[in-house]
């Protein structure tokens, strides 16, 4: 073992964690090649065969086992000392942070610039997508998800509550009347929602929840564009109040009735205690403290 090259161990690392070579590669952002050669020059070192190819990927054998054990131990052995050089040196490596779409777009980008410049040696990838980066995979450091993942080694925290409405654009309402109760929804109105078959969590599918039946006969697999269909006059929409609000063209159709959805911070348990990832966790809570009146109006 003491021959080892350490970047050998965090490609084996890696590659057990992510199943698959690809996924691995790109993780570590290596060529598939480069990382299949690193692979085998730790077997070769080791006189041992540590994956047996499947269909669903690379599967560890016993040997592979046996050094998952202690390559973990190192692993965290690394972050300590990692941690240490944070202490005087700031934060530095990059920090993965994936995020619904519109919540990474509309609510977390404009506090980004401040927490750039705290860590100016720290490079920030926020991953703003339908759909999410899985941290028990260590596709990103932190995600904030629509609900606790029911299995993996992840710990989750509740961030917060946020409020969403119906709402409909100026000129919708002057060419189609203003719905004064949930039943006048009956009344020949368009509606705008997501894509049934497309949907990436299910909290996202709430149409139902403000009057059975409804239907949406204008959908999208974006948010954004959810809300420039609504802003157009395309029809009436479910958004979250955090994007609806700041549209000056657009109106809350039936205010009295709102439904609330949550955003959890999930980490995974072997990288929630670096000095990174309890930076990126405090700057959300404190991004959710400054704009609460956005998320719960």
């Amino acid at each position: 073992m003491q021959d080892l090259n350490w970047n050998d161990v965090r490609v084996f690392l890696a590659v057990a964690d992510a199943g698959q070579l690809g996924r691995a590669a790109q993780k570590l952002k290596l060529d598939p090649t480069t990382l299949g050669r690193r692979l085998k020059r730790l077997e070769q070192r080791l006189e041992v065969t540590l994956f047996e190819r499947s269909r669903q990927g690379q599967a560890l054998t016993e040997a592979g086992e046996a050094l998952l054990a202690k390559a973990e131990g190192m692993a965290e052995l690394a972050r300590r000392i990692e941690d240490v050089s944070v202490s005087h040196s700031g934060l530095s490596g990059t920090l993965r942070l994936s995020v619904s779409e519109g919540f990474g777009s509309q609510f977390l980008a404009p506090y980004l610039k401040a927490f750039a410049r705290q860590h100016p040696a720290l490079t920030i990838e926020l991953v703003a997508s339908s759909g999410f980066l899985s941290p028990s995979r260590r596709e990103a450091d932190i995600a904030v998800m629509l609900s606790r993942p029911k299995a993996g080694p992840v710990l989750c925290r509740k961030l917060s509550a946020y409020r969403l409405k119906l709402y409909a654009s100026h000129s919708y309402v002057q060419q189609n009347g203003t719905p004064a109760t949930l039943a006048d929804l009956d009344q020949g109105h368009r509606f705008i929602s997501y894509v049934p078959d497309l949907l990436y969590a299910p909290e996202l599918n709430y149409l139902d929840e403000f009057h059975s039946g409804i239907e949406a006969q204008v959908r999208s697999s974006s948010i954004n564009a959810q809300h420039k269909l609504v802003e157009s006059g395309a029809g009436i929409g479910v958004l979250p109040c955090f994007i609806a609000d700041r549209s000056t063209g657009l109106r809350a159709v039936c205010p009295e009735k709102f439904i609330e959805r949550s955003f959890w911070i999930v980490t995974h348990r072997d990288t929630q205690t670096l000095a990174k990832v309890r930076a990126g966790k405090e700057w959300l809570r404190q991004c959710v403290a400054q704009g609460r009146n956005r998320l719960l109006p």
